[in-house]
C-alpha cells in the first residue's frame, strides 16, 4: 500500500471513499503513518464519534417516548399497552448495546434536552394537553434502562 501518496488518497477520499478507508486501515497496519490522509481520517473520526452519539441519543428518545405514552395517553393505553412495553424492551437492548462509559455520561448530561424533545413528539402525536405531562423528565437515567421498570 505504500505507493500510495498523500495527494493520490485525498483524491482517493473524494471519488471512493470505501476505498480510502481500506488503503487507510492497511497503512495503520504498515504502521506507515507519515504516508495518512489526516485531515480526512481526523474527519473520519469526529464524524464516527457524532454518528455514535446520536444513535444513542435517539433510542434514549424513544425509550423517553414510549414511556410518556404508556403512562400519560390513557385513551389508546388499553389497545396498545404490549406494543409500547415491546419497544421499549427493544430499543433499551439497542441501547445497553451500544453504551459506552463515555456515551452514558453524556446521555446523563443531555437528559433533559432529550426529554424535552420526546416531550414535543408526545404532545404533537397524542394531542394531549402540555400540563398534562410534566416539563421536566420525571425518569432517572437507571430507569430508562432497567427492563423491569414501567412507570405503571
Amino acid at each position: 500500500m505504500s505507493n500510495l501518496t498523500k495527494p493520490t488518497l485525498k483524491h482517493l477520499y473524494e471519488t471512493d471513499e470505501y476505498l480510502w478507508l481500506e488503503a487507510t486501515i492497511s497503512l495503520l497496519k504498515e504502521n506507515s503513518l507519515g504516508e495518512l490522509d489526516l485531515e480526512h481520517l481526523i474527519e473520519e473520526l469526529e464524524s464516527l464519534g457524532k454518528r455514535d452519539l446520536n444513535k444513542v441519543r435517539s433510542l434514549l428518545r424513544q425509550i423517553m417516548v414510549h414511556l410518556l405514552l404508556l403512562e400519560y395517553w390513557q385513551e389508546e393505553q388499553e389497545r396498545n399497552r404490549r406494543h409500547w412495553q415491546g419497544e421499549i424492551t427493544a430499543f433499551r437492548a439497542d441501547l445497553r448495546d451500544a453504551l459506552t462509559t463515555s456515551l452514558a455520561n453524556k446521555l446523563k448530561e443531555d437528559l433533559e434536552s432529550i426529554y424535552r424533545t420526546a416531550l414535543k413528539i408526545v404532545l404533537q402525536k397524542t394531542g394531549l394537553s402540555s400540563n398534562t405531562i410534566p416539563d421536566n423528565c420525571p425518569y432517572s437515567f437507571e430507569q430508562l434502562l432497567d427492563d423491569n421498570w414501567y412507570p405503571v
